[in-house]
């Protein structure tokens, strides 16, 4: 990689550092391609993205950023997972690394918030934006429901009555 190359990496990097909602280290001993790419793809189905880079790489590009924190965590062979969902990363690489033990999750941040791995593993556990978001929809549309509900309850009594009394008068 000649200088021009690690120049945009570094840009690449930053700019998704500035974008990103969470950050999430992984080290990755072993894994094999074919694994690498099903992450990969489980990450993008979901908004996410997984990436390999240089210690040095990240921790230059992650100066002037929330996530210049993590610059402790990038030691070894690692990988960084983003998304601009603060759930979406975390949970994708949870889930997969219950099933893979060649990853493992080192860390993360999420903002100015640096996070351990059972920080990470807690993050991965909320529901997501999407989740919340229908969540509230939900909360809000109930009110709305039980209001039409208490008020056809009298009409639909007078209704009865009614029919009550007409009943009672043909028999």
């Amino acid at each position: 990689m000649d200088r021009a190359d690690k120049k945009a990496a570094v840009a690449s990097l930053n700019a998704t550092f500035g974008e990103a909602g969470v950050v999430v280290v992984t080290r990755n001993l072993g894994l094999t391609v074919a694994k690498s790419t099903e992450l990969r793809t489980k990450m993008r189905a979901e908004g996410a993205s997984y990436k390999v880079t240089k210690n040095r790489l990240a921790k230059l590009a992650a100066v002037g950023t929330p996530y210049e924190s993590i610059a402790d965590l990038l030691t070894g062979p690692i990988a960084l997972a983003t998304s601009t969902d603060p759930v979406a990363a975390a949970k994708v690489a949870v889930n997969f690394a219950k099933d893979n033990e060649k990853l493992e999750i080192v860390g993360g941040a999420m903002g100015d918030t640096v996070l351990d791995a059972e920080g990470v593993k807690a993050l991965a556990s909320m529901p997501s934006l999407d989740e919340l978001r229908a969540k509230i929809i939900g909360l809000v549309n109930a009110p709305a429901t039980k209001v039409v509900q208490v008020i056809q309850a009298p009409a639909g009594q007078l209704a009865r009555v009614f029919g009550a009394y007409a009943t009672k008068e043909d028999a």
